[in-house]
């Protein structure tokens, strides 16, 4: 099968996250998808088959399946007006996360993806010994959200990923106001052998609607403070959340699922 992978929230390569994308004519057994995550060890493999006008998406990480992942929407989308449908400026994907639409904006692809409702929850000492600095902030939904005091903490955190592993929530995101952004986070996947994410787009359905309301404006410019790094041009539009950014080819090649043996 073909097989390509695209930095997404990037300006180049090297930057912002690396997806593997599969385009298929026909679904694969789950348990080969899995492997073929496992093999490439990115933070997500996304699986794509056209169905009507529509493309049903799923997406594995090398610890499982998840219902929502921005990074490789994006840079499905990105093969597949590319190389599939090429010129195509609006994509529909039926996901575990319903609908999902792909626009291109110039140079930008804009992800229409559901808003997380975040509930409060109690700042903990555990939070406090995952994290390595104390949570101004904790809430909860898909993921737990840990507000820290300033940017540096983000930028400078080296959670203990057992600890990590132990709190609930699926990720852990340390996000805190930033100088040159309005935002900054990073995201931690442990549970989904995943110790760090480079850019988390689910991530950013979950800290957008937080600092939206935060910082009283829709329209936000989000910085996940990687190692990689990668920029995200957010709207919050109540429950669903716009994600843009740009999307870099890395490499294309083919996958042999049959030699298995």
């Amino acid at each position: 099968m073909r097989y390509y992978v695209v930095d997404a929230f990037a300006e180049k390569v090297f930057e912002g996250n690396p997806a593997g994308v599969c385009v298929l004519d026909s679904w694969l057994p789950d348990g080969l998808m899995q492997n073929i995550a496992m093999e490439n060890n990115l933070s997500e493999t996304a699986f794509t088959v056209k169905e009507g006008e529509a493309y049903r998406l799923r997406w594995f990480t090398p610890g499982g399946e998840v219902d929502l992942c921005g990074h490789a929407t994006l840079a499905t989308a990105y093969v597949l007006s590319s190389f599939v449908e090429t010129g195509a400026d609006r994509l529909l994907f039926e996901t575990l996360s319903g609908r999902l639409t792909v626009s291109r904006r110039g140079d930008l692809y804009e992800l229409d993806f559901p808003a997380y409702t975040l509930t409060p929850v109690p700042v903990t000492g555990a939070m406090e010994e995952a994290a390595g600095f104390r949570p101004t902030e904790a809430w909860m939904a898909r993921d737990l959200v840990c507000v820290l005091e300033d940017e540096r903490q983000v930028r400078e955190a080296a959670p203990d990923m057992a600890r990590v592993t132990a709190l609930d929530g699926l990720l852990l995101h340390l996000t805190a106001r930033g100088k040159d952004y309005d935002c900054v986070t990073r995201s931690f996947a442990p549970k989904m052998n995943v110790q760090e994410d480079p850019v988390c787009g689910s991530g950013h359905c979950h800290v957008v609607p937080l600092w939206s309301r935060k910082l009283g404006k829709k329209e936000l410019v989000a910085r996940q403070a990687s190692r990689r790094g990668g920029t995200l041009f957010c709207r919050d539009c109540g429950e669903r959340i716009l994600l843009a950014g740009r999307a870099v080819l890395y490499s294309a090649g083919e996958i042999y699922p049959g030699n298995q043996g």
